[in-house]
């Protein structure tokens, strides 16, 4: 019996709606995080994030128990390092430019991926829409306060371990399913905590920032993780990352809400124009998406 279009349309619906509140979560996350750099710095704040968040989805999700665990672990480890290092050069470039802009400037990494993934010219314009956007974002040459060099190295950086991220976070998902999280989680962890530990020292283990980090954890690894491994294996690549072009969007509002940095008059209409490019996306994924690739939790993978 043939699928209805609604029923083949649900899949996509339900991996873009956790992509949302994935994205959403990940912002509110950073901008707690930036607010800990004056005490334990970036990388002290990154091995918050990703110790902590380990230690939550190992607990929750156990994934030792599962028969996969030893399928492909070149995978898994590709997987969790590519997590360590975006999020270590991310913190370091939010130390030192506004968080909607390091957003912006890291999300060359998907769009360039989003880009080797066309095959449409409908697709150029709505990737082409969005790089129109994050040229609007950054703020001009003759702009009172120039952009720290440095801090957009960083988030370039950033950009190309968020890329890696996407492709190899679909084998791993592909593979182990949402026990791929914890188990790149935890690798992501070995890579940030020395880093973490030589930089803060002591100060890692205050008790008063006990809660804040676990915030941090949760809403910025734990939560978003889980949930954007939902999503990318129910979304082609393509789609995947050029919906991630909204998170400029989130990260401007969440610096403007909880870091009072303020966007000029321009720099909102390049958030619009971000998110008609990302609707536009959404719009085609109608066509391109008929059978999602689900993640395949009943049974164990094949043979190599």
């Amino acid at each position: 019996m043939p699928r209805s279009p609604t029923s083949s349309l649900a899949p996509v619906l339900f991996a873009i709606g956790v992509l949302l509140i994935a994205m959403a979560s990940y912002q509110c996350g950073a901008a707690i995080a930036k607010s800990l750099f004056p005490v334990v710095g970036a990388e002290g704040a990154t091995a918050f994030r990703l110790v902590l968040a380990a230690l939550i989805l190992l607990a929750l999700r156990r994934p030792w128990r599962s028969r996969r665990t030893a399928s492909n672990p070149r995978v898994l480890w590709g997987y969790g390092l590519s997590i360590g290092i975006m999020n270590l050069v991310f913190y370091m470039a939010l130390q030192r430019i506004p968080l909607g802009i390091a957003v912006a400037v890291e999300f060359t990494g998907p769009l360039a991926l989003a880009l080797f993934h066309s095959r449409r010219w409908l697709d150029v314009v709505w990737i082409g829409l969005v790089v129109a956007g994050l040229l609007l974002l950054l703020p001009p040459g003759n702009a009172p306060t120039r952009l720290d060099p440095v801090g957009v190295g960083y988030a370039l950086a950033a950009g190309v371990g968020w890329a890696f991220y996407i492709v190899l976070g679909q084998k791993a998902g592909a593979v182990y399913g949402t026990d791929a999280v914890a188990w790149g989680t935890s690798v992501a962890a070995l890579v940030a905590f020395p880093i973490g530990l030589a930089h803060a020292g002591h100060a890692l283990f205050s008790p008063n920032l006990l809660w804040p980090a676990l915030g941090i954890a949760i809403l910025s690894s734990a939560l978003p993780y889980t949930l954007e491994m939902m999503a990318m294996t129910r979304l082609p690549t393509r789609t995947f990352g050029t919906l991630l072009s909204l998170e400029p969007a989130f990260a401007a509002l969440a610096g403007m809400i909880f870091l009072s940095e303020h966007l000029s008059w321009l720099q909102w209409f390049a958030i619009v124009a971000i998110i008609v490019a990302s609707a536009g996306t959404v719009l085609s994924a109608r066509q391109a998406t008929v059978e999602p690739v689900l993640c395949p939790e009943p049974s164990p993978p094949p043979k190599e």
